[in-house]
């Protein structure tokens, strides 16, 4: 534990310099870095089993966070000097986590003895899939499932605005939803429900939807939403009823009350 003002005090520093993209090849062919932000995020992500590899916190709150400290091998308090050059103004959170990436689980791994899942086809804002997976894990759905495109859920945002939560449900990472994905879907006994302004869309509140044992709920990305490709395969096309001329909500927003109609929840 060394208290510090400078960023070069940092023996190993990913935290300056590195952008996502090259703190997710870190370790490469390994499994890379991702940084946690917030002492409430990384308590999560060390519950969940993530290996720490740098704490830096803020000396203004180190003395609250001792048990955090502990747990974490390389810790470094910061003065305000070393937060400003770390992250270019005083962190009102206070604490960033270098944490190794984890081996992702199989498709198959993720669907076994699972029954609500998410799906989110190239949701590109790390603000959006953060509020996906706080809704997914506070609204009893079991699962999520991104395509490549879609936004990390370990970037820094997207895990701080899931509240941690990211680090709670499981999730994994599929190439693109073709029709070999809802093959396995279907192998696995899953209905498919693409959330999408279509003629033939149901309402979310559907009883034959709601019957269904097990049920993935596919969420599009923010400009173009689902691809045809997608509503195709899909067994279902829902929408969300709404009022006063709006025609759509917010993806986020709409997984909540996706989520709440569907999920264990509710049940």
């Amino acid at each position: 534990m060394k208290r510090i003002t400078t960023i070069n005090e940092i023996k190993e520093n990913y935290f300056s310099g590195l952008n996502e993209a090259q703190l997710y090849h870190y370790f490469e062919p390994e499994e890379g870095v991702f940084i946690a932000e917030s002492p409430n995020v990384i308590e999560r992500a060390l519950n969940a089993g993530y290996e720490p590899l740098t704490l830096l916190i803020s000396e203004s709150i180190a003395e609250e966070h001792k048990e955090l400290m502990e747990k974490c091998g390389e810790v470094y308090i910061m003065s305000k000097e070393a937060e400003a050059e770390v992250a270019g103004f005083s962190m009102t959170r206070g604490a960033l986590c270098a944490m190794r990436r984890r081996v992702l689980p199989t498709l198959d791994e993720i669907l076994n003895g699972n029954s609500r899942i998410a799906v989110l086809e190239n949701i590109m804002n790390p603000t959006n899939v953060g509020a996906v997976f706080r809704s997914a894990a506070a609204l009893g759905m079991d699962a999520v499932i991104l395509t490549k495109a879609s936004a990390d859920p370990l970037y820094r945002r997207a895990a701080r605005v899931s509240m941690g939560t990211v680090f709670q449900i499981p999730w994994t990472i599929v190439e693109k939803l073709d029709e070999k994905f809802f093959q396995t879907l279907k192998e696995q006994s899953f209905a498919t429900a693409a959330m999408a302004l279509k003629e033939d869309s149901v309402n979310i509140n559907n009883e034959d939807l709601l019957a269904n044992e097990k049920l993935a709920i596919i969420l599009g990305t923010e400009s173009e939403g689902l691809t045809e490709t997608t509503i195709k395969h899909s067994d279902y096309t829902v929408c969300i009823p709404m009022m006063h001329g709006v025609d759509s909500l917010n993806v986020a927003a709409a997984g909540a009350v996706a989520f709440w109609n569907v999920g264990h929840i509710n049940k």
